[in-house]
């Protein structure tokens, strides 16, 4: 690959190369092919790490790491992805462990002292180059990962950064596996889920003795915690959901914040809070920790201005049940009452408003505004071979050129051992290939909205449409982008700004017009009255103080474990819960699904605050 200039992109127009990718490798074709990825990859190290100083060039050096760059990355994504997605247990199984070996091969090639040095070579050839601003990000990039890795160091230290690196993949792989593999299933009678509405019910499996399944998938757990009436239920659904996998992940936790500050200090860092930060605008800890506190100041009124409605609201509650009032709100109680200041505050009732978002009405809006916003055209491509039949492939073109742009695959619900959150996937970055032209980008958007069934169709609460237009932010920002090298492809920009597309794309769905776009009743098509938009419209200040004294709750957590020696998980949450959010923790609950990968390496794009 030589070095990119103004005109080689200009001529870069001949059509994209499609997809690369396929998901019908059995489990024994997974680890085949692991093994020969693996092989091929490590011959171009091997390669560029055998020049002498005299033989380096940009096309043998930064040009071939950047095309091995590419392949590695599309094979790598079709082999380790099924681990999230696969309807079959033993793929899923394959998937994950080739996702073990190719992540202690990363750890390998990220430690590849001769590379590094020949990148260190080429910078000083090239130091009075004109060379096109993104190659030498990519090649300054690449020199400060050398620097992240310890390359920089003794070799005796190089291999113990090496060894902690290649146990911190294998843990956060086992952590997110253990999550998603999860079954656990909760039986109720219909009186103990008193408040749930018919349809949610109604669509429930059953046991040998007639009471109800839930699960704690998302279509179970919010709408749960938001309408059962019965404090006990969601006593005991909110304490398993904060506890799962409980006894495996809580050592897998303990192991990896100690891996994680026995890492940092080797490479010169007082904590590992201070080595992920360097990378962002925040630089060290102690800024993080100066805004986490003033928000919390700032916050601190209007969160006990909504504390003390919503106990207000549990007071009357308490009374029209018949039940104890404790005059305190515990975290089982938090979404309830929530929903209920929408409900008697500003009048919005969840369970109409739904009625006005059936799936296919809201993806149908969804598509149409963004092809709009971004001048594209979206195709399904009808019966595409994809990882499962409720998954569907579109393809995307330029509006205007017709040019491709790339495709999206939509995994909207949820199924065994899938993934549990909500998460864009980046399958294939959309770059340039070695011989100029342009590579297209491929991603998933991968949810758990509720499934549809045959007596019902699937209903999206409000707050899942927000989730659905802002999860497809991040795909549309995977398939515009229009970077020369994988490495800054799609949603790999700074840390600081992977939010920012989606975060200002999520603000249409609180404004009338597309709201109307994406809404009609499932029954009899009719449009959402005026006066309900209006009602939802002004509900969006509802509970802000507590959902964002929440996060800071998280952020302090997710700090204190990367910070501090020995600090407990479940202790600190629950002294950050009673002095910011004023709210105490449920006793034993873990809350190890967030901040196990706050501070991890290779995950997909998602949004640890849906937990």
């Amino acid at each position: 690959m030589a070095p990119p200039t103004d005109s080689a992109m200009e001529a870069a127009a001949p059509p994209c190369p499609a997809s690369h990718l396929r998901w019908d490798l059995t489990a024994a074709q997974i680890q085949d092919a692991t093994a020969k990825l693996i092989e091929k990859t490590k011959r171009v190290y091997d390669t560029v790490g055998a020049l002498a100083q005299g033989d380096i060039s940009y096309e043998n050096t930064l040009g071939a790491l950047a095309a091995v760059e590419v392949e590695y990355t599309v094979q790598r994504n079709m082999l380790d992805f099924p681990q999230h997605v696969s309807p079959c247990k033993e793929v899923r199984a394959a998937s994950t462990e080739a996702d073990k070996k190719l992540s202690e091969f990363d750890v390998e090639m990220s430690m590849r002292r001769d590379v590094y040095q020949r990148i260190i070579w080429l910078q000083e050839k090239l130091e009075n180059s004109s060379l096109k601003p993104e190659a030498k990000r990519y090649l300054e990039r690449l020199i400060k990962l050398g620097r992240r890795s310890g390359l920089h160091l003794p070799e005796e230290t190089q291999e113990k950064i090496k060894e902690i690196k290649k146990r911190l993949s294998v843990l956060c792989i086992d952590f997110n596996k253990n999550l998603n593999e999860d079954t656990t299933v909760l039986p109720f009678s219909r009186e103990e889920l008193g408040g749930l509405p018919e349809d949610f019910l109604s669509s429930l499996e059953k046991t040998e003795e007639g009471n109800l399944k839930v699960t704690l998938k998302y279509p179970h757990y919010f709408p749960l915690m938001k309408k059962c009436h019965v404090p006990e239920t969601r006593r005991l659904v909110e304490k398993q959901f904060n506890s799962r996998c409980k006894e495996e992940n809580c050592l897998i936790l303990k192991e990896l914040v100690d891996l994680r500050a026995k890492k940092a200090a080797l490479l010169g860092f007082e904590n590992h809070a201070d080595f992920v930060l360097e990378m962002n605008m925040a630089k060290d800890c102690q800024t993080v920790a100066s805004f986490l506190d003033e928000l919390a100041a700032k916050l601190r009124v209007l969160g006990e201005q909504e504390r003390a409605l919503m106990l207000s609201l549990k007071r009357q509650e308490c009374e029209q049940r018949g039940l104890p009032f404790d005059g305190r709100l515990h975290a089982w109680d938090l979404r309830f009452y929530m929903n209920r200041v929408q409900e008697t505050l500003y009048q919005v009732d969840q369970n109409l408003l739904k009625e006005f978002f059936p799936m296919e009405v809201v993806t149908a809006g969804l598509l149409g505004i963004y092809q709009e916003l971004l001048g594209l055209t979206f195709r399904l491509e009808e019966g595409a071979p994809a990882w499962h039949p409720d998954v569907q492939l579109y393809a995307v073109q330029d509006a205007h050129s017709g040019q491709a742009v790339g495709k999206f695959y939509l995994d909207l619900y949820p199924r065994e051992g899938k993934y549990g959150h909500a998460a864009c996937f980046g399958l294939q970055p959309g770059c340039l290939l070695p011989d100029g032209s342009r590579q297209i980008s491929v991603a998933a958007m991968v949810a758990n909205f509720t499934k549809p069934t045959q007596n019902a169709p699937s209903l999206l609460q409000h707050d899942e449409v927000e989730t659905y237009f802002h999860e497809f932010g991040h795909v549309m920002h995977q398939l515009c982008s229009q970077a020369d090298f994988a490495m800054f492809s799609g949603t790999h920009v700074e840390r600081d700004f992977v939010e920012a597309p989606s975060q200002m794309l999520e603000n249409w769905v609180w404004e009338k017009e597309p709201l109307r776009r994406m809404s009609t009743h499932y029954k009899n098509s009719v449009p959402i009255p005026d006066q309900l938009l209006e009602k939802l419209i002004k509900s969006r200040q509802a509970n802000t103080g507590l959902f964002n004294l929440r996060q800071i709750v998280l952020a302090k957590v997710d700090q204190a474990l990367h910070t501090q020696m020995d600090a407990d998980p479940a202790e600190e949450y629950a002294r950050q819960c009673d002095k910011i959010l004023g709210v105490p923790a449920t006793p034993g609950r873990f809350c190890g699904g967030i901040w196990a990968v706050s501070h991890g390496d290779a995950m997909p794009h998602t949004d640890y605050w849906l937990d």
